[in-house]
């Protein structure tokens, strides 16, 4: 297996797999929100094992992050029993040493590393799904197809090509922090289209990801 498709299993198939996996049984968005927060911390953990320590300044800024997730997903429950939350332990790890080996392997050159990832990944996740059982047993609503398209070309062709780069070329840890800036804009876009409002904890959980990924942006080069 090369080192596209070794590293698109760990994050796409494993990692974003692990949590769809997570949610069909029963995981509310917000707990896996949670999970997904602490994957900057497994790679500060797989980073030192590979000789690339955080800075002072990076540990407070990751750890400070993940208090700030916490917050806005104070009071989820788990659900989903035993199985989903293997899936949720797994998945972040997963995700988190893929992108730190990723930068020790042979990679194709530019963009066709993601390209490689997630064609390889798309493949074994179709396979997965088969042997799951898993048909499209009805006509998908247009509302699923608007869905699709925008997860495919901002999810996918910017974003998951944008994160390669940053791998490539910032230290993981900055490189990460987007999962620290997810659970935030997700509450401003629901203030926004939602009429949704602000309590004072989740403002304060956003002023301390605001910090967060200013430390970790201001951390060692």
């Amino acid at each position: 297996m090369g080192g596209g498709a070794a590293t698109g299993f760990l994050l796409l198939v494993m990692g974003n797999g692990g949590i769809a996996f997570a949610q069909n049984l029963g995981v509310p968005s917000g707990v896996a929100a949670l999970v997904v927060g602490s994957m900057p911390l497994w790679v500060a953990i797989f980073g030192a094992a590979f000789g690339q320590r955080p800075g002072r300044a990076e540990f407070v800024g990751l750890v400070l992050g993940f208090a700030g997730v916490a917050l806005l997903n104070l009071g989820g429950d788990m659900g989903g029993g035993g199985m989903a939350a293997l899936a949720l332990l797994v998945a972040p790890a997963a995700w988190a040493f893929g992108s730190v080996w990723s930068r020790r392997l042979p990679m194709p050159e530019g963009l066709m590393t993601p390209a490689t990832q997630m064609l390889s990944a798309g493949v074994m996740m179709m396979a997965v799904s088969f042997v799951l059982g898993e048909r499209m047993a009805d006509a998908v609503p247009p509302r699923a197809v608007v869905a699709f398209v925008y997860l495919v070309v901002f999810g996918s062709l910017v974003a998951f090509s944008a994160y390669g780069y940053l791998l490539r070329h910032a230290r993981p840890a900055l490189a990460t922090s987007y999962a620290y800036v997810n659970p935030a804009v997700a509450v401003l876009l629901g203030v926004v289209f939602a009429g949704e409002t602000l309590g004072p904890l989740t403002l304060g959980a956003m002023s301390a990801i605001l910090v967060s990924v200013m430390l970790l942006a201001r951390g060692k080069r």
